[in-house]
């Protein structure tokens, strides 16, 4: 492997970043990634802007002076899913080629494989480098909330978008994704003694039941649809009518006239009880667009394909039903691959891991990736 990206220097890295919690809800642990990544960047010359965020992670645009328009957008993100403690119980390790720890695919080994790219080709004496922006984003693990506006506008003008989620397991890029939605129905009953006065209750949990029901009733596999109420809340005691109850459902489609229908589907089927006496309050909306393998982005997988063979890499693609920033970039019309990062697997499990051969074979990759990019015309 070239002699600038330097295998244990990149390991070396990845602890650090591995050994720091930084679930999305934990924004003191999240900025400390950034403080991690910020140094780094700045000796590549970039420059750093912050934008503070008051509930999660400040997001980080870093832009090199030299380029006042760069034409390559990466996006990374430094949230995970794990909660604050977890490095405590199960730090980084190694063991039989493979590195573990909280986040290690889920992206710390892409923020790594970012930098080291960055750093080689500024070494080898090429200015692609300077032709890049690059965005970290605090919660792409709770949806991006806060940063699709950030992502959507750093993304206008630009030619390509590199997305830097975890390459899957056998290796292959992202080129399609489903699009994805969060709802919350919150159901308002009436409490009352299920022994003494039942007929005086209005079971929130009852109409929660009926809208369960229903909602899973709008999946159609077969097209790609899937609706589920995976988390549900409510009551007080066994003996109480309950007075409130709680579903979070999550919802996938696989184009953007599905995520359309279902989501007024969802609205008509919440619109009134079945359950006398009850209210229902539905929150929450579609929050990507569903990624589609277009003209763009078969051209742009066709460039990464080749700069693959040129080191001797074969490169495939694959859709997933995940979520990721690259939905907001593609639905915009911007040539977007996702999956550059490293391969790996298990990601949100204690299991995660890294391959760790391939943290200097996709970092190589990525650097030649740019090279090529920062050779096309807009």
């Amino acid at each position: 492997m070239d002699e600038f990206i330097n295998g244990k220097n990149m390991l070396d890295l990845l602890e650090k970043l591995v050994n720091i919690d930084s679930g999305s809800h934990y924004k003191e642990g999240v900025d400390q990634v950034g403080y991690q990544l910020v140094p780094l960047f700045q000796e590549l010359g970039f420059h750093i802007k912050r934008l503070k965020q008051e509930e999660v992670g400040d997001h980080l645009i870093v832009t090199h002076p030299n380029k006042e328009k760069a034409s390559i957008l990466i996006v990374a993100h430094m949230d995970t899913v794990f909660e604050k403690g977890t490095v405590a119980t199960r730090p980084f390790k190694i063991e039989a080629g493979r590195a573990y720890g909280p986040g290690v695919i889920d992206m710390k080994a892409s923020l790594v494989s970012v930098i080291y790219a960055l750093r080689y080709l500024k070494e080898v004496g090429s200015k692609a480098y300077q032709n890049v922006q690059v965005i970290l984003n605090s919660d792409e693990e709770i949806g991006s909330v806060t940063s699709r506006e950030l992502i959507e506008e750093e993304a206008k003008g630009k030619s390509f978008a590199l997305i830097m989620e975890p390459a899957r397991r056998d290796g292959s890029l992202v080129t399609e994704r489903r699009g994805s939605g969060r709802f919350t129905i919150e159901v308002h009953g009436k409490a009352a003694h299920s022994g003494i006065e039942p007929e005086k209750g209005r079971s929130a949990i009852e109409e929660l039941a009926h809208k369960i029901v229903k909602l899973h009733e709008l999946n159609d596999h077969e097209h790609g649809i899937s609706v589920n109420v995976g988390i549900i809340e409510g009551g007080d005691a066994v003996n109480t009518i309950s007075a409130t109850a709680i579903g979070h459902l999550d919802v996938r489609v696989s184009t953007l006239e599905q995520a359309e229908e279902v989501e007024h589907k969802i609205e008509e089927v919440c619109a009134s009880s079945d359950v006398t006496g009850t209210e229902i309050e539905l929150t929450g909306d579609m929050r990507r667009p569903p990624m589609l393998k277009d003209k763009k982005i078969e051209a742009l997988f066709n460039i990464v394909k080749n700069v693959g063979a040129d080191l001797g890499i074969e490169i495939k693609d694959t859709k997933t039903g995940g979520g990721s920033d690259a939905s907001f970039t593609s639905a915009m019309g911007i040539p977007t691959i996702d999956g550059l990062g490293p391969i790996g697997g298990n990601a949100h499990s204690d299991k995660e891991y890294l391959e760790i051969s391939s943290l200097t074979e996709r970092t190589l990759l990525l650097a030649k990736v740019i090279e090529r990019l920062n050779q096309k015309k807009k």
